[in-house]
């Protein structure tokens, strides 16, 4: 089974922070979107990925080299961005007739991977939800416990089921016939080529799909939901710092995560954040906040903040979002 991770986004939503980074680096939890998705299927015995790399993909490539010597990975170029569906359908020579795990780059969920893995169905991801007119939705046929029907963000939805972003696919022949077809016919939504139009064709066509619901699900797709995917995995796993290095004058309120090579003086630090590597803070008090690595930091109060890495501020505020390689004064 082949592992495709579509990344190639250029994440709008959390800028300015994607412009020098791609959303699937950000940083959560002292570790990256990325490094949690491909590090839960490789633990579950997956070892061949294809990465959908587009907006600084060399990033991506860079990344995943550097981290992730034992696994085979591909990288295929989405240079025009036109969906999920379009993205899939450039992977077709890597996957030939193989299963597919399929995990969209900003999608991070707690499920039972193993039973999925093992199941002899294709499965869809779900989770119930209060609104899900922003979501794939899938109906189920409660005789069949199947997936009768998928629809991309319906205006009406018949269902509160949203589809989380995880597909494992077995009939990856029929995957790409109907996505195909779908581009042959410009059947878009919402102005994209939509895995969900694909996967609803697949039906049609005779696919039985199972459902499966994800325990938990963090959204790292914008800034508040960001920071409060943050929070809920730092209380979740615990934070992390260098016991060995001693915080000059400085309160630390559990659960962090500290970098390697910080130097914090003079602080109160927490709860709920992460500070990424080589970073220098002074006489400042953060919490709920995530800072980038060779950072500096002086007389700063932040609260629900996310800083890029490489950035100097000095002053007061309350709440700040500052994407890499910035200087800024408050004095």
């Amino acid at each position: 089974m082949k592992a495709i991770i579509p990344v190639a986004g250029a994440g709008t939503k959390l800028r300015p922070h994607t412009y020098t980074q791609p959303k699937a680096l950000i940083p959560l939890a002292g570790k990256t979107v990325l490094s949690i998705i491909v590090d839960q299927l490789k633990n579950a015995g997956i070892t061949e990925f294809i990465f959908v790399v587009g907006y600084l993909g060399e990033k991506i490539q860079d990344y995943v080299r550097y981290n992730y010597l034992n696994i085979n990975a591909h990288f295929v170029q989405q240079n025009d961005r036109q969906g999920i569906g379009h993205a899939l359908r450039l992977t077709r020579d890597i996957v030939g007739d193989d299963e597919v795990f399929i995990v969209l780059g900003d999608t991070l969920c707690e499920y039972d991977i193993d039973a999925v893995l093992a199941s002899e169905h294709s499965m869809l991801g779900v989770k119930k939800v209060d609104d899900p007119r922003s979501f794939g939705v899938a109906e189920i046929d409660c005789d069949t416990n199947s997936v009768s029907h998928v629809i991309e963000k319906p205006h009406i939805p018949k269902s509160n089921l949203a589809l989380v972003g995880i597909y494992k696919i077995r009939e990856t022949r029929l995957l790409f016939e109907c996505l195909d077809a779908n581009m042959q016919q410009g059947l878009k939504t919402h102005g994209e080529f939509s895995i969900t139009d694909a996967i609803d064709c697949m039906i049609r066509k005779g696919a039985q799909f199972k459902p499966f619901k994800v325990d938990s699900w963090f959204d790292a797709g914008k800034r508040e939901t960001l920071l409060e995917s943050n929070a809920t995995l730092l209380k979740k796993f615990g934070g992390s710092m260098m016991t060995s290095h001693a915080y000059e004058n400085t309160v630390i309120i559990q659960p962090v995560r500290i970098g390697k090579g910080c130097d914090i003086r003079n602080s109160i630090i927490g709860p709920y954040v992460t500070v990424g590597d080589s970073t220098t803070i002074d006489s400042s008090i953060i919490k709920n906040s995530i800072i980038g690595s060779f950072s500096n930091l002086f007389d700063i109060v932040l609260d629900f903040s996310i800083i890029g890495s490489d950035t100097g501020i000095r002053g007061e505020t309350r709440t700040l979002n500052i994407g890499d390689n910035t200087d800024i004064d408050l004095g």
